[in-house]
């Protein structure tokens, strides 16, 4: 058995200019916008979303611009796994974490827990 859930909603923006980019959409959404606290996070910028909903980041990138989503999880390999099962493919490991492709082409990430209500808010699933 493991747990899962939506975590956080990423803005990737082509750029090096993490500033510039968070700039617009912390504007656009009315969230203030912050560095990340973890020292490998200089390419985030963490924006001010509303608490009950997922956490939002912009983040500078070197691919082409486009939004992604992080399902946050106690067990990326059984979580993987059980993606796979519903059609989704691995593409890469990074760090800690697996990109993934839905069978809809999206791209997507499965991560460790990002958030303080993760065990009493996330999914459960049986390992089948």
């Amino acid at each position: 058995m493991h747990k899962s859930r939506l975590g956080t909603i990423v803005i990737d923006c082509e750029s090096t200019d993490v500033e510039q980019v968070t700039q617009f959409w912390s504007q656009a959404l009315g969230w203030s916008a912050r560095p990340l606290k973890d020292p490998n996070g200089s390419g985030y910028r963490l924006l001010d979303a509303p608490a009950e909903g997922p956490t939002v980041l912009v983040q500078a990138v070197q691919h082409p611009s486009r939004v992604h989503i992080d399902i946050e999880t106690d067990d990326i390999e059984a979580e993987v796994a059980r993606l796979e099962r519903l059609g989704a493919r691995r593409v890469k490991f990074v760090k800690r974490w697996w990109v993934m492709e839905a069978p809809t082409g999206q791209r997507f990430c499965v991560v460790n827990p990002q958030r303080p209500d993760f065990a009493e808010k996330a999914n459960v699933w049986d390992a089948r």
